[in-house]
């Protein structure tokens, strides 16, 4: 089964995509893993973007893709995360025969999603992470000696939903025409998110 995994910043895609990979045997292929790969390359396709600061142009980032794909670990499916994030980039998988069984679509409200990640808290001398909200801090670490990603700040992630939510809008109505796009709530905990997209997936392989 071959599946592309949706969801904002925050919503658990590669906790999820972690499960499946586990109870499905289906790589979990994330399109930034793929270009942080390719730039330790020589001559590599995405360094100069890189350097500066640009996003990996849609050319690139398919051809990448659809190498991955191709490996022998894809032929009985995967699970795409952060691709395609264009309707070119959709229309590039079905151009290549790449059939999308089902698109899960993670739902989060807003608010989770800012308690999520604004509670991501590291230790700046061991460089763990907790999150003050979700989880006991262990024995002898305080919270004021924690400090804050800046991309983890509320007013950056309300930004942050935004842009996602523009760019993925026409990809999401993409899918829903092809009637495999399927909404899961994301906000409870993460064994009833799995439990979600367990069912999901076994009707889907009957």
């Amino acid at each position: 089964m071959n599946i592309i995994m949706f969801g904002p910043p925050g919503a658990g895609k590669g906790s999820v995509s972690a499960f499946i990979t586990k109870e499905f045997h289906y790589p979990h292929i994330a399109a930034g893993d793929i270009i942080r790969s390719e730039a330790k390359k020589p001559h590599n396709k995405v360094e100069a973007f890189m350097k500066k600061g640009e996003l990996v142009p849609d050319q690139v980032m398919m051809e990448l893709i659809e190498e991955r794909l191709h490996q022998p670990d894809c032929k009985k499916g995967f699970i795409l995360d952060g691709f395609p994030r264009t309707i070119a980039q959709a229309e590039f998988l079905e151009h290549q025969n790449i059939h999308i069984d089902t698109v899960i679509n993670l739902v989060v409200d807003e608010e989770e999603i800012i308690k999520r990640l604004s509670g991501r808290m590291m230790d700046p001398k061991t460089g763990e992470i907790y999150n003050i909200y979700t989880m006991k801090l262990p024995k002898g670490i305080k919270k004021e000696s924690l400090t804050q990603r800046p991309d983890d700040k509320p007013e950056v992630i309300r930004k942050r939903l935004q842009v996602y939510n523009e760019q993925t809008a026409p990809v999401m109505k993409y899918y829903q025409k092809s009637k495999v796009l399927i909404d899961v709530d994301a906000n409870p905990d993460l064994e009833k998110v799995v439990d979600q997209v367990r069912l999901v997936l076994k009707n889907k392989r009957k």
